[in-house]
């Protein structure tokens, strides 16, 4: 782990990619093996199954067509501390005020911790009731460096 200081803050993060690898399995094998895991899920992220989704591969083919803007909606600091390039920043907890920022006539992607946080459908919920349109990207950091995908600014 490496930490940084700031004041009476001491903010971490994992410095070995293996501790990120260990996770996915252990968080992959859960899923496949336990079925009252996908229960919690669904209790946890119950509009999941609402919206599209898009994988790894295609937002890196509509990203470099221009065609979607790619939207993280984590709390600022874990922006700063990493996200995906040409990522746009703007927290869930804002997007009501900030909703005008986004375009009405390209696909809004977002997306937030991963496959088990629900900020990314929060937020895709109040992008569609906009009369925008939406899609997922269920991966969150961890999972895109671990495909080999970069990240801002360059981690491991």
């Amino acid at each position: 782990m490496i930490g940084e200081r700031q004041g009476t803050t001491i903010r971490y993060r994992l410095a070995d990619p293996a501790v990120i690898r260990l996770w996915n399995e252990v968080r992959t094998i859960a899923v496949q093996q336990l079925a009252g895991v996908e229960r919690a899920l669904e209790r946890y992220r119950p509009k999941r199954q609402q919206f599209p989704v898009i994988t790894m591969a295609e937002l890196q083919a509509c990203m470099k067509q221009g065609e979607i803007v790619l939207l993280d909606v984590r709390p600022a600091e874990e922006f700063v501390a990493a996200h995906l390039p040409d990522a746009i920043s703007i927290p869930l907890s804002e997007l009501p005020a900030r909703i005008d920022e986004l375009p009405v006539d390209k696909l809004i992607v977002a997306y937030c911790r991963g496959p088990l946080c629900s900020y990314a459908d929060e937020a895709l919920s109040f992008i569609i009731a906009s009369g925008r349109r939406g899609a997922r990207l269920e991966e969150g950091i961890a999972e895109w460096r671990l495909a080999g995908y970069p990240v801002v600014p360059m981690l491991w």
